[in-house]
């Protein structure tokens, strides 16, 4: 009913960037917060960075300052652009949406299938 298709991840060097993308398609009937997770071998998944509806945005702590998170409501869209990467940002990256289904009345969370990010020398 709901895909979630992410692209942008990639190897980089470290301080390098890259700007992940994730798009929402399906019968929507509305998105509330979207996010972005990752999970690096042997490690928990874990939360990066969150936006609301209205733009209010969330951070980790360890991605403070190097991270920024922006959506396009009009497309179903968010952004997750990284910039001053480190090794220990290497992770399979998730993105996540908060759904009502046209037929629902209720929200139901989504993922995407995941996008590799790797930095390295």
């Amino acid at each position: 009913q709901v895909q979630l298709v992410e692209s942008g991840g990639g190897l980089v060097q470290p301080g390098g960037s890259l700007r992940l993308s994730c798009t929402a398609s399906g019968s929507i009937f509305s998105i509330s917060t979207m996010g972005w997770y990752r999970q690096g071998t042997g490690k928990e998944r874990e939360l990066v960075t969150t936006i609301s509806s209205r733009g209010s945005m969330n951070y980790a702590d360890s991605v403070k300052g190097r991270f920024t998170i922006s959506r396009d409501n009009a497309k179903n869209t968010v952004y997750l652009q990284m910039n001053s990467l480190k090794p220990e940002d290497t992770a399979v990256y998730y993105c996540e949406a908060d759904v009502r289904l046209v037929s629902s009345l209720w929200e139901y969370p989504y993922w995407g299938q995941g996008t590799q990010v790797t930095v390295s020398s």
